[in-house]
């Protein structure tokens, strides 16, 4: 015996709930993959909150002629050169040096050669070496990053400077290990020739 027109609609349309609800829960569950091949949210909001607020920060006073420029630094970013900077201030290095280039968006400093005024016409040429740590944060105003010559991956151990201006020309192609986070009015009152009184690091 043949089913009823009735019985025929009622399978037919439960053939066609069945193969709804099946499609709906293959798509929920199969969805196509992102760019992200470790099925992990996309960190893009995240690495920009990590750009401006490192894990972990090392407070330190840069003292001048003009008055005090208070650093956050980020041995996350650049270890090797945070140390280093550490070291050297903790050791009075940069105690007395002059701040020897100051252009409309940079200034700069920590040439031990700056602290003999006979040896003017060398100022920017003095330091050692350290290798350049790149990193994603970008030189926007106040980024604190350390000289260097031409190669890329030597930068100078001693010389750091300022960006008065958002500079991201300079974005993984030099070393970035801190921002400044007040006296942003000193740095731009700062002149060529000023001193360097001390670098505290608390």
């Amino acid at each position: 015996m043949e089913p009823t027109t009735d019985i025929k609609k009622i399978i037919g349309i439960s053939v066609l709930m069945i193969v709804v609800i099946g499609g709906i829960y293959w798509f929920t569950n199969n969805k196509l993959p992102s760019t992200n091949q470790n099925n992990q949210p996309a960190d893009t909001d995240q690495t920009e909150t990590n750009m401006e607020i490192p894990k972990e920060i090392i407070k330190a006073t840069i003292n001048t002629d003009k008055g005090a420029i208070v650093l956050n630094l980020y041995p996350n970013a650049a270890p090797k050169t945070v140390e280093n900077f550490v070291t050297k201030a903790k050791a009075k290095y940069f105690d007395g040096l002059k701040f020897h280039r100051v252009e409309d968006w940079v200034i700069q400093g920590g040439d031990p050669l700056s602290r003999d005024a006979s040896k003017e016409a060398q100022w920017g040429t003095g330091g050692g070496n350290i290798d350049t740590e790149l990193s994603p944060f970008p030189f926007i105003e106040g980024a604190l990053g350390v000289a260097r010559g031409q190669d890329i991956k030597v930068s100078n151990d001693s010389q750091f400077f300022i960006v008065t201006k958002d500079s991201n020309f300079l974005d993984n192609q030099y070393t970035l290990f801190g921002q400044v986070v007040e006296g942003m009015d000193v740095v731009k009152k700062v002149a060529k020739g000023d001193t360097i009184i001390s670098i505290v690091v608390q």
